[in-house]
């Protein structure tokens, strides 16, 4: 089906006895649609990429292949609601299944294939509409020529045309409809006329998920396939000087052990033959300079340069003076720890290599860029390298890394072993202890007010790693600032109303790799503003709902998610005796979200989240189903982060390896109440994977101060207030 599906795409050919529909990329960079053109032949033009697609099969099947994958953020419903909208088909009756890694699948605003930025819906808007509507007008005119009448006499409902008396199914007219030219331009539907859009729909993927039929990187099994796993360096960066696998080698089942660049691999008929291999084997390292890497140092380290400004990355006025006008100043540091993104389905790939072809089989969020990099390391071309994309147990940026540091080490073991088929398990201590974190962070912040409470100077030191850095992304890094580190701050609406600013970020290296975590650099600096929004109201004597109301005054889209959440809160009203209540809203993502928590003490002082009452304007809410659950999933990931999440690292090694020390939020932890509104927008649309993250933990500790009277500013919290 592969070959079927890429030659109709070079040629334009009819698909076996169906209809296939390509679509073009609006705005999409020259670059990728030069690429796509190369492929499709030189009768396409450059300005014809083709990305993703459907097949309509002459036994009536719809198939929608997606250029994203599905990590359960719900883009297998969200697409293909678009195309069944304009197709005016029962989205139910659809088959979906992620679209091979090729070039013309590449995001439209990012030019890679990436699943990633919370871009997948707004991104896709118009794109998947126009390949439905493309394809129902094809039916149409076929159908319009099978009946002997106008198409303007036909109908369309639920993947049937009518006219009069006459009916015909899009699989019986599909044949026809594959050799009819495509317009150029089709309508879409008005707003008005929708069925699917803007209404919630159940998610297709769940049945499978339910009953077990759904394929994750973990569920591929082949015969005759062995599993390897990796001893993996003790510290980054360290290098194996001698291994000595004679009990290894011994274990009834282990049938190779080879050293790769990352560590030692035992191949195994099975994992736990394999995994009891690995442990047997004596390897001597050189541990080179990540041994000297540790968190208490470090903090140190980015405490004193947090003291001293760095690269500019946003600058208005002068700062020194507007502080010696201020009538009050606020002062404030905060530090963030590494964290892991902990997906409940550890890392994993199977890879197969025979007659000069590679098959990989796993969950990726970038299946172009890992395609390229197991080729680079096979000596194959791109082409001879097909990424079948699996379901995603879970990314939360972790499957998307530029490195594709998991798929190289499954291409490495099966050069080294010179296997044909050979399945690589992460186990979750080799997940966490792996890397690619989200960076450590510390800011250093004064704030001068005005008589009347109001921020005139803004100073704002920030030191962490960059994510870009050392990457094909490194040329976003403009004069020293890494955007990912400073955003929701340089930018922050609060910030760039003040007329005397510095905000400036200093990025000092390490052996440590890191990653864009869910939220990326919005996961502290959403943290640092809100508090320090909190921490000003009160200094100027105002309520922290009014204080914000006041500063957002020109910002309708944060003030309609913060009004509505505080509306729906209750806020103002008492709450229930123990309780505390605090409040934060954030842009990230081009959404808006507000969070009302509210929160009670233990009996040894930690933080008990009881309700999270959230607004969103996310602009359309293409599946509002959808969109309540990604803020529901946000808001118990950012308490898991907020409360409890943490890396740390002595002597260059990483202390935690599992969830009973790398402590995620269990059922207990999260909120018993929690309410998700969608703010009626008109405004543009933005994701919603990822926003629901950042206000969390500033809203958390925001209530905490009500509570207490202190202000938190190290996390995890729970930690910080047990060795208070």
């Amino acid at each position: 089906m592969n070959t079927s599906r890429r030659n109709f795409l070079k040629t334009g050919a009819v698909l076996g006895s169906g209809l296939l529909i390509s679509f073009t990329i609006p705005g999409a960079k020259k670059a990728a649609a030069a690429g796509a053109a190369s492929m499709l032949g030189p009768q396409s033009g450059a300005a014809f990429a083709p990305n993703a697609y459907l097949h309509i099969t002459a036994d009536n099947q719809i198939l929608i292949y997606l250029a994203h994958a599905e990590m359960g953020q719900g883009i297998w419903t969200t697409l293909s609601m678009l195309i069944a909208e304009e197709l005016d088909v029962d989205v139910n009756k659809m088959v979906v299944q992620h679209g091979d890694a090729w070039k013309p699948y590449n995001h439209t605003l990012f030019g890679i294939q990436i699943t990633g930025g919370s871009s997948t819906t707004y991104s896709e808007f118009d794109r998947y509409r126009k390949a439905g509507a493309t394809a129902r007008v094809l039916l149409v005119e076929a159908a319009a020529k099978k009946f002997g009448v106008s198409p303007s006499e036909c109908k369309t409902e639920n993947g049937v045309v009518t006219a009069g008396g006459k009916t015909a199914t899009y699989g019986e007219l599909a044949t026809e409809a594959g050799t009819l030219t495509a317009p150029a331009d089709v309508p879409l539907r008005d707003a008005k006329d929708w069925k699917y859009i803007g209404k919630g729909v159940k998610r297709l993927d769940t049945p499978a998920k339910i009953n077990g039929t759904a394929k994750f990187g973990m569920d591929v099994q082949f015969p005759g396939m062995l599993t390897a796993v990796v001893l993996h360096a003790p510290v980054f960066g360290a290098k194996v000087k001698s291994v000595d696998a004679s009990k290894t080698k011994a274990i009834p089942g282990v049938k190779q052990v080879v050293e790769i660049p990352s560590g030692v691999a035992v191949l195994a008929d099975n994992y736990w033959v394999a995994k009891k291999g690995r442990a047997a084997l004596k390897v001597d390292w050189d541990l080179g300079p990540g041994a000297q890497v540790d968190s208490k140092a470090m903090l140190a380290e980015y405490k004193k340069l947090a003291q001293t400004p760095g690269a500019p990355a946003s600058k208005a006025g002068n700062v020194d003076t507007g502080m010696s006008r201020a009538a009050k100043t606020v002062e404030a540091e905060y530090s963030f720890p590494y964290l892991a993104h902990a997906p409940m389905e550890p890392l994993n790939v199977t890879i197969e290599l025979k007659n000069g072809q590679c098959q990989i089989w796993c969950g990726t969020q970038m299946p172009g860029m890992d395609q390229v990099a197991a080729a680079k390391v096979l000596g194959l071309q791109p082409e001879q390298v097909r990424v079948n994309t699996t379901f995603l147990g879970g990314g939360f940026g972790r499957r998307a890394t530029p490195a594709s540091d998991f798929v190289i080490e499954a291409a490495q073991i099966i050069k080294a072993s010179g296997k044909p088929l050979v399945k690589m398990v992460w186990a979750r201590e080799d997940d966490v202890k792996g890397g690619f974190y989200r960076p450590a962070f510390v800011h250093n912040v004064k704030v001068g007010l005005d008589a009347n409470g109001m921020p005139i100077a803004w100073k704002h030191n920030i030191v962490g790693q960059s994510i870009m850095e050392g990457t094909l992304f490194a040329a976003m890094i403009k004069d020293g600032i890494d955007a990912a580190s400073v955003e929701g701050v340089a930018d922050s609406p609060y910030v760039e109303a003040v007329p005397d600013r510095l905000v400036t970020l200093h990025s000092p290296k390490n052996a440590v790799p890191v990653l864009w975590w869910r939220s990326v650099g919005h996961t502290h600096t959403g943290m640092v503003m809100e508090t320090v929004i909190d921490e000003l109201a009160h200094a100027a004597g105002k309520d922290p709902l009014a204080y914000r109301q006041e500063l957002l005054k020109e910002h309708p889209r944060h003030l309609a998610a913060l009004n509505l959440a505080a509306e729906k809160a209750g806020w103002g009203k008492p709450v229930a005796a123990g309780r505390f209540r605090g409040i934060a809203v954030h842009e990230s993502f081009q959404s808006y979200v507000a969070h009302v928590v509210e929160i009670s003490l233990n009996s040894d002082g930690t933080i008990k989240v009881h309700k999270v009452v959230s607004a969103i304007d996310c602009g359309l809410a293409v599946n509002p189903d959808g969109v309540k659950a990604q803020i529901e999933s946000g808001i118990n990931f950012g308490v898991s982060g907020a409360l409890l999440g943490e890396i740390s690292l002595e002597n260059g090694r990483v202390q935690q390896g599992n969830f009973n020390d790398y402590v995620v939020s269990r059922m207990f932890d999260t909120p018993a109440e929690i309410e998700v509104h969608i703010v009626n927008s008109t405004g543009k649309m933005g994701g919603v994977g990822e926003p629901g993250v950042p206000p969390v933990a500033p809203a958390i500790a925001n209530a905490y101060f009500v509570a207490t009277g202190k202000r938190l500013r190290d996390l995890p919290f729970n930690k910080t207030i047990l060795h208070a």
